[in-house]
């Protein structure tokens, strides 16, 4: 992937521009790296009031396909009580510093600086940042005071598919202009030791820490974005999301996903594709967002691929856990990685409850 050339700073707005590209990918983890069986251990003493509830749950860990995790704070954390404040806070510190980190790094890879920035899309839903992330990020890097910012908040797990899918549409929009997506979800810290729910015994197996940045321009070399769109199904409410309490935010997630995914993900996918004169037969390539390892299944009788198909996607799932929104963007990153080309579909399931789409095109010489 070569850098564009340097764009203006004046904004011009087309109604048909050409297709962006993915100039540059790039993603971190904190610092704390937590082994599954350790994690079982820390809940088995969190949940020591359910024990028999707990024992017959046991078996997530395992079932989970994870093996390890990425955290901006320690075990210990989360055997202990914490506030509202105190964990909104630690969100905004570590988000930060996350979001520095990647976008740091995706832009050396374009041989860019900061102030090469034309726009930022920043998407997370795991704390609240007023002023938003993006304006903390331009007190810590040298991007220029006219920038466009975009933060979304609440597409939970979708918002990497989404977001992506946004920062395509605005670059497309003003040609030759560099947008910026940012992706940031710090699971760990919603967790709540006092919440002794079903549902909360599984985000303990499941969900982890992690950040992405991607370089969009429609002037560069990379995998060319397509087409993006969403499928949200009516009367799902309550299916994924958050309830907010005293001491932050309580998970919501429904058990009956994967048969959800296996039900309706082909027909609401295949319907985004004929919008845009494609189809499932067309796609090479699926990158998906790994929910679970019962998800991927799903996923892999949804789109009735080969049994190696979501490799990528259960290798992010076993190395990194459920990051929410940021997971998508390592699968997509070890997808690229590997030589992947073609077209590729990605696919990510959010609160509402929504699906993300977004299809992109790897040529075999780029």
């Amino acid at each position: 992937m070569s850098p564009p050339p340097k764009s203006t700073s004046s904004v011009k707005y087309e109604t048909s521009g050409p297709n962006p590209k993915l100039i540059a990918l790039a993603t971190a983890t904190p610092k704390h790296k937590m082994r599954q069986a350790d994690i079982e251990t820390l809940g088995e003493a969190i949940f020591a009031d359910r024990a028999a509830e707990f024992d017959r749950m046991r078996g997530i860990y395992t079932n989970a396909g994870i093996d390890t995790r990425y955290s901006c704070v320690g075990l210990d954390w989360y055997g202990r009580d914490h506030s509202w404040p105190e964990r909104n806070n630690l969100y905004i510190e570590n988000a930060v510093s996350l979001l520095r980190q990647s976008a740091l790094a995706c832009l050396a890879q374009a041989g860019l600086e900061p102030a090469d920035v034309d726009g930022l899309v920043t998407v997370s839903t795991t704390g609240v940042a007023t002023p938003s992330l993006d304006a903390l990020l331009m007190n810590e890097l040298p991007f220029r005071n006219d920038l466009q910012r975009l933060p979304i908040f609440g597409l939970g797990c979708a918002g990497g598919v989404l977001g992506l899918g946004r920062a395509a549409t605005l670059a497309k929009a003003q040609p030759g202009s560099r947008w910026l997506v940012l992706v940031v979800e710090l699971c760990g810290l919603t967790f709540r030791n006092q919440d002794k729910s079903k549902s909360n015994i599984v985000a303990t197996a499941l969900f982890g820490d992690g950040a992405a940045a991607a370089l969009l321009s429609s002037a560069g070399d990379g995998p060319e974005i397509e087409d993006s769109g969403e499928h949200t199904w009516p009367d799902t409410l309550d299916v994924m999301g958050w309830r907010l309490k005293n001491d932050g935010f309580g998970v919501l997630f429904h058990r009956d996903i994967p048969d959800l995914v296996r039900r309706d993900m082909r027909g609401a996918a295949s319907n985004f594709l004929e919008r845009t004169g494609q189809s499932l037969s067309d796609i090479d390539h699926f990158v998906v967002h790994p929910g679970g390892a019962k998800v991927i299944d799903a996923m892999q009788d949804a789109f009735d691929t080969q049994p190696d198909a979501l490799d990528d996607a259960r290798s992010v799932l076993r190395d990194y856990g459920n990051m929410s929104a940021a997971t998508v963007l390592f699968v997509l990153e070890r997808t690229l990685k590997r030589g992947a080309s073609g077209r590729f579909l990605m696919s990510a399931l959010g609160p509402g409850f929504t699906a993300g789409f977004l299809t992109m095109t790897q040529n075999r010489s780029s």
